[in-house]
């Protein structure tokens, strides 16, 4: 039988364990969209709200929860209604229809982008059936609805395919409500669509996702230094959080890869290692956009929206953007996570020896803090056990196990990433204490129960 791949073993994992589930399961599914479970809503939660405290930590960057649905003329400015499209091909045979890049990649051709060029799929067949393609045309990803009670073109709107436009057209506001001095930013988490041609991996690429951006407003002298802060600062929040460094990279954007109005691009590459020709995927991406976004709501708004630098001239301020998805970054959290270990660690005679499987999320991200597991289902145990819960749920997101063997409920704590379990044994009804035991280390630790919160505060600091 072939092995599965650790990227297969996640996806098992994750929908078994509650972490994320296909939408619409029991209507046959939605391609390429996804609902988060109880445990991965706390995971996506924790991780969201490290970022903004990563931003906001900083006096210079401040957040903002900008509107889903904007005035459709803001997509005309940003180029989006023109130019926000992939390159698309269609089997004249089997009629499936193709990202013409990803084809072109798949077969280790790198593909000839140009400012208005599509690739070139030179003799390239079907990948299915064999059968001719179609000529590249090009596919815009923007959702339409319409706004009001008819569905005219004069109603229509879009899904906003990005969260950033709703941070440069609130510039002004954010600029003045909070008495901000160049340069500052400003942060957002919010959900963006895209009718992606091929959707796929799992929650890497979908058509309804999650976004973590941040752009930096700077004068145009300042931008190196800015664009070379930003980039160590979210390799290392990354880092910081439990990802292993060598799963990491930068790649720098080559000038054929730039959009018409990007100075500089890098990415923030993972190994999520989907297939051979797939390992390094982009994770986060950081750009010097210029001038051009302001620029060009300046011109479609006619509202000012230029700055004055020390000496009094007028200048539009270049952007600095690091654009992240949650739902990639969920993934990668994960993937870098999820541990196996050959022949079981469990010292308990039940334990059959198999492999187990241990999520070693950063206890900041882990989605239950601790769990408390009373030895049995007896009454005096279960007083003592809930005495010990009810200290701590206030405080921390925890989990109450009582059933099955102490060697088993470890393993289920140990496969969603629970950091501690508490257990409560006959021994806590004499001696007033409890075992605590370390996820990682599988360390044990008897400790007074009237010590419990106190040690807790410590380990969470």
């Amino acid at each position: 039988m072939k092995e599965l791949r650790k990227f297969d073993k996640v996806v098992n994992l994750a929908k078994t364990k509650g972490f994320i589930f296909p939408s619409s399961e029991i209507y046959g599914g939605l391609n390429s969209i996804y609902d988060y479970g109880p445990l991965g809503t706390e995971l996506k939660n924790n991780l969201k709200k490290s970022w903004f405290d990563f931003m906001l930590a900083r006096r210079d960057v401040v957040g903002l929860d900008s509107a889903i649905l904007m005035h459709p003329e803001i997509w005309k400015a940003s180029g989006h209604l023109d130019g926000f499209s992939d390159p698309l091909v269609d089997c004249k045979k089997c009629k499936g229809r193709f990202r013409a890049d990803n084809l072109l990649e798949k077969k280790g051709i790198k593909p000839t982008f140009g400012k208005d060029k599509s690739p070139d799929m030179g003799d390239m067949k079907c990948p299915e059936c064999g059968g001719e393609l179609t000529e590249v045309r090009q596919f815009n990803l923007m959702f339409k609805t319409f706004m009001g009670p008819l569905e005219e073109s004069a109603n229509q709107i879009y899904m906003r395919p990005e969260t950033a436009q709703g941070i440069y057209v609130n510039f002004l506001n954010v600029m003045g409500s909070m008495r901000m001095k160049m340069p500052f930013g400003i942060a957002q988490i919010g959900k963006a669509f895209r009718n992606e041609i091929t959707p796929g991996n799992f929650t890497f690429r979908m058509r309804e996702f999650e976004q973590m951006e941040m752009q930096y407003f700077v004068h145009p002298d300042k931008t190196k230094e800015v664009f070379d802060k930003w980039q160590e600062l979210r390799m290392e929040w990354y880092k910081d959080l439990g990802i292993n460094p060598e799963n990491l990279k930068f790649r720098e954007h080559e000038s054929d890869e730039l959009a018409h109005y990007a100075k500089r691009a890098l990415d923030i590459e993972y190994n999520f290692g989907f297939s051979k020709n797939e390992t390094f995927k982009e994770l986060e991406g950081i750009h010097h956009r210029g001038d051009w976004d302001l620029s060009q709501h300046q011109k479609y708004s006619k509202q000012k929206l230029s700055v004055k630098d020390e000496e009094g001239k007028e200048y539009i301020p270049n952007i600095i953007e690091t654009s992240g998805g949650v739902d990639r970054a969920t993934l990668a959290f994960l993937m870098d996570a999820y541990t196996e270990i050959e022949g079981g660690r469990t010292t308990t005679t039940e334990s059959n020896k198999a492999a187990e499987v241990v999520l070693k999320l950063d206890k900041r991200l882990a989605p239950i803090k601790i769990a408390v597991l009373p030895l049995s289902k007896k009454p005096d145990l279960a007083d003592t056990s809930n005495k010990v819960y009810d200290m701590l749920v206030g405080k921390y997101r925890i989990a109450y196990d009582e059933t099955g063997s102490i060697g088993k409920r470890y393993r289920r704590q140990d496969e969603i990433g629970t950091p501690y379990c508490v257990t409560i044994d006959f021994d806590s009804l004499e001696d007033k204490q409890v075992t605590v035991r370390d996820r990682d280390t599988m360390e044990q630790e008897r400790i007074a129960i009237d010590e419990v919160e106190n040690y807790f505060e410590k380990k969470f600091k």
